[in-house]
């Protein structure tokens, strides 16, 4: 079997997540008028979901002893 590279692993997982971003921020701008009432909801949801997710990964990196690239700990710490 034929594995990806780590580099190249994070490199698609991070072009996967920015893509959802911008998938994400296009919805929301073409239903703006009808989730208005909905905003700080979405948004705490939001947060919340995305701190879990920073913080899982973070614990689950730790246990596996993987290396962190220069800048992953000031990404981690300023979420």
């Amino acid at each position: 079997m034929n594995f990806a590279r780590p580099e190249r692993l994070r490199l698609a997982e991070l072009t996967s997540g920015l893509r959802a971003v911008v998938l994400g921020v296009g919805l929301g701008v073409l239903a703006a008028d009808r989730i208005d009432s909905f905003r700080f909801p979405l948004l705490l949801v939001g947060l919340v979901a995305h701190a879990w997710g920073m913080y899982d990964k973070h614990h689950l990196e730790r246990e596996a002893d993987a290396p962190d690239a220069w800048w992953e700990p000031v990404a981690y710490w300023s979420c």
